[in-house]
């Protein structure tokens, strides 16, 4: 790759949106909406029967058309059905919502093998995430290394159970079971110096195409077609720029279903130790792309999309919150539960609503049913210390 081909991306430019789709919600987290049936009632997932729009009155249902008045004293549907599970208690309040229908983003997410979620994450989350993270607003606070992130805050775990993009995979990977590999991570990407390592092309887990050396092609032998073994979700929690070092795809890759080309620098080369010095960086030429988005958007794509981290040549770090989504018959690439029990006793666990706390378990928790009941699963140490690896 000669030097006019770098950072030449070709780029799909996302602006902050000026409206959104309004939810409503209970104190449990729920969602009030109206089913295909004609039902009033709230719904732990968002999909287009839970979305509003603001009228000169108060709220539309998006699909129904039904009027819900809002009063001072608070909203007023119609009649809401008495609670009758964990998730359909208290009053209710006005949250944003998305900037598209949910079933606009999965026809695009269909369609294309990516889809992005505009700035979906309410501000409080962002700040949040941008104070874990010390990026964008608190980029002169030092990183907190007595814990891990995921228990300093809260906003990890809300960001990780954003509702509409969990339904939208759920779709889109025809299955509600639905988990994480590996614990929820962020990647804070320095300004470049010319000399650091860098990320290669490469596909996600479980596919890991152009990554591993188990064999030619990764851990997935053969193509998976429909079934879709994998989803990346890319938490934007600063802006993602060109400049500032956005992921790098080459989008629609995933439906060739094989590793990036060895031309391109494939993960597996830039693992190397001297691999930036010995072949300059991977390529960025006009037939990859980035996708820049406002802080709080949320980039889902197909796991077997070609990528890698992209180079920041802004002054200042920017930061994501990567999650790899895995249905639950694929074996999970880390240990989540310990994890999950140190989150599930600290502070910031208190402060996730009864719906936030379910799916985040879910997430979390990797589990095997029998006619017995069902068992979490995890990882043995003392067993594992005993395992010959070669």
């Amino acid at each position: 790759m000669t030097e006019k081909q770098e950072f030449l991306e070709s780029l799909t430019v996302f602006q902050r949106p000026k409206h959104f789709f309004t939810l409503i919600v209970n104190q449990a987290g729920s969602y009030l909406g109206i089913d295909p049936s004609g039902d009033l009632g709230f719904f732990p997932y968002a999909d287009d029967n839970v979305m509003w729009k603001t009228t000169a009155s108060g709220l539309e249902h998006v699909v129904t058309k039904t009027e819900v008045v809002q009063k001072p004293d608070g909203i007023q549907p119609l009649e809401i059905p008495q609670p009758n599970n964990q998730f359909k208690t208290g009053p209710c309040r006005l949250a944003t919502g998305p900037e598209c229908l949910p079933s606009e983003y999965l026809e695009f997410f269909r369609k294309n093998g990516w889809v992005c979620l505009n700035s979906i994450l309410t501000d409080d989350i962002v700040e949040g995430l941008e104070k874990v993270a010390c990026t964008d607003r608190f980029d002169k606070h030092k990183f907190n290394t007595s814990t891990a992130p995921l228990s300093q805050s809260p906003y990890m775990a809300k960001a990780a159970t954003e509702p509409v993009s969990l339904w939208v995979i759920r779709q889109y990977m025809q299955t509600e079971e639905i988990r994480l590999a590996h614990t929820p991570s962020l990647a804070i990407l320095d300004r470049d110096d010319g000399r650091r390592n860098v990320q290669g092309w490469h596909s996600d887990y479980p596919y890991l195409w152009g990554i591993t050396g188990n064999s030619k092609d990764g851990w997935v032998p053969t193509a998976s077609g429909s079934t879709v073994l994998g989803v990346q979700r890319n938490v934007c929690v600063s802006d993602f720029t060109k400049l500032g070092g956005a992921t790098a795809f080459k989008l629609g890759s995933h439906v060739q279903e094989t590793a990036p080309p060895e031309s391109w620098g494939r993960g597996s080369r830039y693992f190397k130790p001297g691999a930036r010095k010995q072949h300059g960086l991977p390529y960025s030429g006009p037939e990859a792309d980035i996708i820049e988005a406002p802080g709080g958007s949320i980039i889902l794509y197909d796991a077997r999309t070609w990528h890698r981290a992209g180079i920041n040549r802004q002054g200042k770090k920017r930061a994501a919150m990567l999650q790899a989504i895995i249905p639950m018959y694929v074996m999970p690439y880390g240990d989540t539960s310990v994890p999950y029990k140190k989150f599930a006793n600290s502070k910031a666990h208190e402060e996730l609503t009864e719906l936030e706390k379910y799916e985040f378990q879910k997430l979390m928790v990797h589990t095997i049913s029998n006619p017995a009941g069902t068992s979490a699963i995890t990882i043995d140490s003392e067993l594992t210390a005993t395992i010959k690896t070669k």
